[in-house]
């Protein structure tokens, strides 16, 4: 108990001590500078030490190195991991270390060659890829985070750098890493274990933790490929429930040569034209590497090993030994005499000093362009006839020497005079070895009667040097043809009341013969006159007004009136008729008095509100509203009849209650102009009251009752009477029979 509070008491003292120290942790210099004496440097060399100041017991660090090929060691000495050239005389690179409370420092390291020359070596292509160096000698420490109020529980997480271990050792295992330890050793009994990956979770039993002394190791070699880093849980456990907060250690596997480059494809195909010029680039070879990318040992160089055939030079190809790029740098490609290549590609890790791969790259030389293509014939005489849009008029037939199928072979055509106004179209036809004339837009004989077109030829690739192009002259005779009239315009518009009158001129409507060369006479007729309102002069073309028109007609859109004239020739082989259309355009006139819409009505003869009445007129401003209404008869007496304010609707109501029944209610309503039209209503009223119109039932089923009494007791009457006329008349028939 005693030596638990002495213990307290000299952590309190010592954390206060520590608050008022002026050691600030760090590098005790921003950079260090290391001086060799040779420019080549070999792995495992020392070439200096950095110095970190902690601030506290511990006389060694955890350093970390931003070139993966040095190491840092806990003492601070920099050594080589792998071999390297200080190809100008220098290299530099970051130093990171970690103080007690997690931060991190950095400073500069700069290797120095101070030799006037650099020495020859030479470097084997085979690469040694057993363990390197330790990473983490046996003295490397990893310390729990000191606690601030004695045995209490650490309130914040504890950073520490990764530690590293290379792939592929060689052992001996179980092969030690770093050590665990925790400041609560001193006062009592810890037991130490690790958990995660590698320890109880898969791979489990990777990495084993002595739980007596904390010291950690690695049971088998590692395989960055499978796995490049684990994360492991620190855990510290002492008597009497003393217990340190979890602390994750991350172990990154260092990367070995230890993959050979593999091409993604072998063999690789490409195309190369035979005129093709010197450096041009024709094709990519990539190969990968399973290694670490951010290290030499991935970084993948390519060279060229052999060429098949090697004539006509055995020098024909180049290869960027970064890229893969593979460009021609000789002439003399040949389709006709050495139409494929093959080439032995090798790609090699570690920048072209490492493991070597060999693949192949074929080389397909194809067809330049180098036989332009001929016309079969130079000339063409064709006809056609006018107006045909679409039609063939001259299909040239080609030869080419290039081989068929290729883009030396296939041909295309163009006009290149005699067609200012793009008549016709010129196509490659279907056996690529043709060009179709046609024509694109109407030929007009009495414009044009002869076009004389001239046509090259030319290949979809373009000739290698210069090379002479055919040409055909085609000369296209146009026939003539009759053609129908033409209206102009072919659309005639004009504006007319719609009471013109029957029998008036409306407008002549005319059309011209295009067949200037012949002598031909024109008449007109109707060809689609939907209402019957026009007639036409034949001679002349003058439309006349047949029967009154009328806006309002269904056959009026939008008040235009469409109505289509025929122009027919006289030709003595095939008459030819042109068609024109004339638009009316018809101006209202006040011939339609507005009437009311609605014929039937109900209405509650008590506390009942307006009734709104709907006005319908068929003409236009000025000659519809704003309406006016008046009553006339028996409805002055009983109804009342007013326009509402927008003088388009009449509100419609009783003077005083009437009796339930059906009533007529006549109402004379007048456009602006006061045309007017008289319209009946029947007005059926209701014993209600309001706006809710109900009609009883029971009421209307009694009128009838009584309607049947009175037919009955109608019938019985007239046979009453019947049976005492024939009683009275009776005697005196017996009289007269006595008497005679």
């Amino acid at each position: 108990m005693w030596l638990r509070v002495i213990i307290f008491l000299c952590q309190v003292f010592s954390c206060g001590f520590a608050e008022e120290s002026s050691c600030t942790p760090g590098f005790d210099s921003e950079s260090f500078v290391f001086k060799v004496n040779r420019d080549h440097l070999h792995r495992g060399k020392t070439l200096g030490r950095v110095i970190f100041n902690t601030c506290d017991v511990r006389s060694r660090s955890v350093f970390q190195s931003r070139d993966k090929r040095f190491s840092v060691r806990t003492d601070g000495s920099v050594t080589l991991k792998t071999p390297v050239t200080l190809h100008d005389g220098y290299m530099m690179f970051d130093v990171h270390a970690w103080d007690s409370s997690g931060m991190k420092h950095t400073a500069s390291v700069r290797v120095e060659c101070t030799a006037h020359h650099h020495e020859d070596h030479h470097m084997n292509t085979a690469v040694n890829i057993t363990p390197q160096l330790k990473s983490f000698p046996d003295d490397l420490i990893v310390r729990f985070p000191r606690s601030s109020a004695g045995l209490k529980r650490v309130k914040r997480g504890w950073v520490i750098p990764p530690l590293k271990e290379s792939e592929n050792s060689n052992g001996p295992f179980p092969q030690y890493l770093a050590k665990i330890k925790t400041d609560f050793a001193i006062e009592t009994k810890m037991m130490y274990s690790i958990t995660g990956e590698g320890a109880d979770q898969p791979p489990v039993g990777l990495f084993t933790c002595d739980e007596h002394n904390g010291k950690v190791y690695v049971t088998q070699p590692l395989d960055r490929e499978k796995k490049a880093s684990y994360k492991l849980i620190a855990h510290a456990v002492g008597e009497g429930g003393v217990r340190e907060k979890p602390m994750d250690i991350i172990i990154e596997v260092i990367d070995q040569n230890d993959h050979k480059p593999e091409f993604t494809q072998n063999p690789f195909n490409g195309n190369l034209p035979e005129a093709s010029p010197k450096d041009y680039e024709f094709m990519t070879v990539t190969a990968t590497d399973a290694d670490d990318p951010n290290t030499p040992n991935a970084e993948v160089r390519y060279s060229i090993i052999s060429q098949d055939p090697s004539l006509p030079n055995p020098n024909m190809f180049d290869i960027n030994a970064v890229t893969g790029r593979i460009r021609v740098v000789s002439s003399g490609l040949d389709r006709e005499k050495f139409p494929k290549y093959t080439l032995v590609i090798q790609a090699t890790d570690r920048r072209g000093e490492g493991y070597p791969t060999t693949g192949r790259a074929v080389i397909i030389v194809t067809d330049s362009n180098d036989n332009p293509p001929q016309f079969e014939q130079d000339t063409y005489t064709v006809s056609v006839l006018e107006n045909q849009v679409g039609v063939e008029v001259a299909k040239l037939t080609v030869t080419d020497g290039d081989e068929p199928g290729s883009p030396a072979w296939l041909t295309k055509y163009k006009i290149i005079s005699g067609d200012k106004l793009g008549v016709f179209n010129i196509s490659t036809g279907p056996s690529q070895l043709e060009g179709i004339i046609t024509t694109l837009k109407p030929l007009d004989y009495e414009k044009t009667k002869q076009y004389i077109l001239s046509v090259i030829v030319e290949n979809d690739d373009p000739f290698v040097g210069s090379l002479p192009t055919s040409t055909a002259t085609v000369t296209v005779n146009v026939e003539d043809v009759n053609e129908p009239p033409v209206f102009n315009p072919k659309e005639k518009y004009i504006t007319k009341p719609e009471d013109f009158p029957v029998g008036s001129d409306l407008v002549a409507f005319t059309a011209t013969d295009p067949d200037i060369g012949r002598s031909q006479k024109l008449t007109y007729r109707i060809g689609s006159d939907p209402a019957g309102f026009l007639s036409v002069v034949e001679d002349t073309g003058m439309i006349k007004v047949k029967s009154p028109m009328d806006r309002e007609s269904i056959e009026v859109k939008d008040g235009k009136y469409k109505a289509i004239i025929l122009a027919i020739d006289n030709d003595e082989t095939a008459r030819a008729t042109g068609t024109g259309t004339l638009i009316i355009k018809l101006e209202d006139v006040n011939d339609n008095a507005p009437y009311i819409n609605e014929r039937e009505i109900k209405i509650c003869n008590q506390e009942v509100p307006p009734v709104l009445l709907s006005i319908t007129d068929k003409d236009l401003h000025p000659n519809a509203g704003p309406f006016s209404v008046d009553t006339y008869g028996d409805t002055m007496k009983n109804w009342t009849a007013k326009m509402n304010d927008s003088a388009t609707g009449i509100e419609l109501m009783l003077k005083y209650p009437l009796g339930p029944g059906v009533y007529n209610v006549v109402l004379r309503v007048f456009d602006k102009q006061k045309l007017y039209q008289d319209t009946l209503l029947k007005a059926t009223v209701c014993d209600c009251k309001g706006e809710s119109v109900v009609c009883s039932e029971k009421r209307t089923a009694r009128l009838s009752l009584s309607v049947i009494i009175r037919i009955i007791c109608t019938i019985v009457a007239l046979v009453s009477i019947s049976f005492l006329l024939v009683y009275f008349m009776r005697p005196q028939i017996c009289f007269g029979q006595g008497s005679v």
